[in-house]
């Protein structure tokens, strides 16, 4: 965590791969995270919380078994704990992530998509 102001444009810039999570701050027992996306992610589930997707820029559809959910700027959903969930985007999309610390971003999957939080420099 930091004390400093931080700035998600700037920390959106400093990201070069996509799918790889970096903690932008954490309150309490959550972590707030960016990540550029882009291409399909891995089907997972969070068996133990929810996770909430805020889209920054570009387009981002989350597959739910049952619908896909589709969220564009300044759109926020929150997929349900346990429920197994697959995000994937056309293009490139900037998002911010809410989730307690120590949540792995491809829940009960793994895999070789399985990432480890980065710090920003």
């Amino acid at each position: 965590m930091t004390d400093d102001v931080r700035n998600i444009t700037a920390a959106l810039a400093s990201i070069s791969e996509h799918w790889q999570p970096h903690r932008l701050t954490s309150i309490n027992d959550y972590d707030v995270k960016v990540v550029k996306i882009q291409g399909e992610f891995v089907w997972h589930s969070h068996p133990e919380t929810d996770e909430l997707f805020l889209v920054l820029a570009g387009e981002l559809t989350i597959q739910l078994r049952d619908r896909d959910i589709t969220l564009g700027p300044n759109d926020i959903y929150v997929v349900p704990k346990g429920i197994e969930h697959c995000p994937k985007a056309k293009g490139e999309v900037h998002a911010l992530l809410i989730e307690p610390i120590g949540t792995v971003n491809t829940g009960n999957a793994g895999g070789n998509m399985t990432a480890e939080l980065r710090e920003l420099n």
